[in-house]
């Protein structure tokens, strides 16, 4: 039996036993000199395992023991990013980096100081690019608490239990005084010897085998148990440090990575006597890089401090053939400036970092026959020509069906149907078609053009001019319902569980739904009707449908389905535009105002909402309960109204048509600041009914009362 009060000498060994063993993981994985021998490390494991479970209470988040759960989760939770998890652009030729590189000196204002030679090149940090899966890890008090997927870039999967069992990743760092809360990325991978273990076991079993390590890794990670995921034996390589709570007061913060920190020059952190003493001394990404490996963290050796472009080709090209003697797979190389301010200073678009560039190596190619090509038309219409392959195996998945974008690329390849083609993997994802072989052409080949008329409605096609896409402009159009429905239901906008594609298809074809509002009509009795759906079915969707009325606006409004408008910008200019009225209202100019939108995105939802269809759809929505308003994030808002910027309200009584809150939100939007309480500095009371004792005290302060119709006259 358990004693009450635990031995002090138990307490201490059974400290002193963690504290050797995740000693002995930082040596074996951080700094690849292991001093332990393995039979002495499963000893000393061992004893800790028994002493635990003789005494439970001594059991803590960080032991070595904890890394692989007992039992299946039963799903994983979507959670919040503390900070976006960015992808980057890419590059695929030297040209490709110059035009970068002259980017980030024109952000810097750095051109005639470079040109004079009045200050020093920009520093680079080259790293090899992991063709694994990204993961974010967070750290409280120097404990792993969360590791989660990239998802979307905004929110992903919490995968901890997996995340724990991957021995690479430290359960507690190697620091004395942790901050509150760290947040590590880095890249979860297979290695190539584990990969095809993996294979030959899944082949001895009969099971199907994986393409390639990159999809290896990422099933992996999404294993509902643990168990599973510790004897795939994942890897990972830590590459970025994040400090969320640091973040600037400016209206861009809330997108912004906020590395910063003092420090004049960069360490060799590969010298023996580097050493950090705190996280204050860290100032680029060179000394990030070596405080990663500091403090717990397997970094990849193959990293290089470069101070031209030069040295950034020749990184490259080694790297171009001696990857294939590396242990995982790698698809290219990340180029970062090595300066945090400098990183600061440029900032990001909506989707990518300007500072950061990945410059990938050419793609894996193959020749095959294009047998046909189809015409798909998107959820906006777009028609897309894509070619129909004799199958041929391509960067280890099979391939048999390759894009060809559009009418112009179709008239620059000249493809006639029966060319031999030259296909890749665009980024090693999207089968495209590269060139075509005419020397192999058929006798009496015919040359595909496009359709003058859409294939799913039959009505006339139309190409703009300073456009490549050709498009169906009718929105009854089946696939543009279809596409849209598609939209609406998925993941990233509404959610609803029990809608896919082949059940979008079938309510097209039977007439039950033309446009997302009709989802918010239909029927368990009416789903009842279709192939394969019984009652028990039906009712779970009309409760999904239901459910999903209480997403937010943002979700709301990239469910939308504009063109242009990703989930992230949804997420931005709901920040802005707190309501459906005031985004439908504004003009351009206002719309373009926001960080990160630019001009082409507002043009693209100010049309969107002159048109009348899509405006009985958001009345129709409206009327379904569906959300379409939000209190915008503290320090946002659009173009200032000067009536109200800068100006303190207080909002008492029963207005006559807006909600206390709602009259609150414009009152945000458009720079104001609204209190509860009636104070001197307070500018104007709204007053609605019964309005109570704070009427009194703002007569009493000589505050100015308004009502609602003023109020809605000083916002314009």
């Amino acid at each position: 039996m358990t004693e009450l009060f635990l031995n002090p000498e138990i307490q201490s060994r059974v400290a002193e036993l963690r504290k050797i063993l995740q000693r002995a993981s930082y040596e074996y994985y951080a700094l690849d000199a292991p001093t332990m021998e393995d039979s002495v490390y499963d000893a000393l494991y061992h004893e800790l395992l028994d002493l635990e479970k003789q005494y439970p209470q001594l059991i803590t988040p960080d032991s070595p023991t904890q890394r692989v759960g007992e039992k299946p989760v039963s799903q994983f939770v979507s959670v919040q990013h503390h900070v976006p998890l960015y992808s980057l652009e890419n590059a695929f030729t030297t040209d490709d980096v110059n035009s970068w590189q002259e980017r980030c000196q024109k952000g810097l204002n750095l051109e005639k100081q470079i040109a004079s030679q009045s200050v020093s090149q920009m520093e680079y940090v080259c790293e090899l690019k992991i063709d694994g899966s990204a993961i974010a890890l967070t750290y409280e008090q120097g404990i792993l608490v969360r590791g989660a997927t990239r998802g979307d870039g905004v929110s992903g999967e919490d995968i901890t239990t997996n995340i724990k069992t991957i021995r690479s990743i430290p359960l507690k760092l190697n620091l004395e005084n942790p901050p509150d809360r760290l947040e590590i990325r880095g890249e979860a991978f297979l290695p190539i010897a584990v990969f095809d273990e993996i294979n030959q076991e899944r082949s001895q079993l009969g099971e199907s085998l994986f393409a390639n390590p990159r999809n290896a890794a990422a099933g992996t990670l999404r294993q509902l148990d643990s168990r599973i995921v510790a004897k795939r034996r994942l890897d990972f390589f830590a590459y970025t440090i994040h400090f969320p709570e640091a973040k600037s007061d400016s209206s861009d913060s809330a997108i912004t990575e906020l590395p910063l920190f003092n420090l004049p020059s960069s360490p060799d952190t590969n010298h023996p006597d580097f050493a950090l003493q705190n996280l204050d001394d860290i100032s680029s990404q060179w000394q990030a890089l070596g405080f990663l490996q500091q403090i717990g963290f397997r970094v990849n050796p193959n990293k290089k401090l470069c101070k031209s472009i030069q040295e950034l080709q020749d990184y490259y090209d080694h790297w171009a053939t001696a990857r294939h003697d590396l242990p995982y797979m790698t698809d290219g190389m990340v180029i970062k400036l090595n300066s945090f301010p400098q990183q600061e200073r440029l900032g990001f678009t909506q989707k990518t970092p300007r500072w950061a560039i990945a410059w990938k190596y050419p793609a894996e190619e193959m020749p095959t026959v294009i047998e046909a090509v189809t015409v798909q038309v998107g959820r906006t219409g777009t028609l897309t020509p894509v070619a129909e392959l004799r199958p041929v195996l391509l960067a280890g998945t099979t391939v048999s069906r390759a894009t060809l974008h559009n009418s112009d690329r179709l008239a620059e390849l000249d493809l006639h149907i029966g060319d031999t083609a030259i296909v890749r993997k665009a980024g090693e994802i999207i089968p495209e078609v590269v060139r075509i072989l005419p020397e192999l052409r058929p006798y009496r080949a015919t040359r595909f053009v496009m359709p003058t008329h859409c294939p799913e409605c039959g009505q006339p096609v139309l190409k703009p001019e300073d456009e490549a896409a050709t498009r169906c402009i009718n929105l009854e159009c089946p696939a543009i319902v279809r596409g849209a429905l598609e939209h609406w239901v998925s993941r990233e906008a509404l959610d609803i569980n029990g809608i896919g594609e082949k059940l979008v298809k079938q309510l097209v074809t039977e007439n039950h739904v033309n446009s997302v509002a009709d989802l918010y009509t239909l029927t368990s009795e009416q789903l009842q009707t279709l192939d394969r759906m019984g009652q028990k079915s039906a009712d779970k969707i009309i409760a999904a449908i239901a459910q999903s009325k209480n997403k937010p606006w943002a979700r709301v409004l990239y469910g939308l389905g504009i063109r242009h408008v990703g989930s992230v910008n949804a997420q931005t200019i709901a920040d802005n535009f707190p309501n459906v009225e005031l985004l439908a209202s504004a003009n351009k100019e206002a719309i373009a105002s926001i960080f990160g939108i630019g001009e082409e995105i507002a043009q693209s939802i100010y049309d969107w909402f002159r048109k009348d269809i899509n405006q009985h759809l958001v009345e129709c929505l409206q009327s379904t309960g569906l959300q379409f308003m939000s209190a915008p994030k503290e320090g946002k808002a659009i173009a200032l109204n000067p009536n109200i910027a800068g100006k303190t309200f207080v909002v008492t009584g029963t207005l006559p048509t807006l909600k206390r809150d709602e009259a609150k939100d414009l009152i945000k939007s458009a720079g104001g600041k609204v209190t509860d309480s009636i104070s001197k500095k307070t500018n104007y009371l709204v007053v609605g009914a019964e309005a109570g004792s704070k009427l009194e005290k703002a007569q009493s302060l000589g505050v100015t009362c308004i009502s609602e119709e003023e109020l809605l006259q000083l916002l314009g």
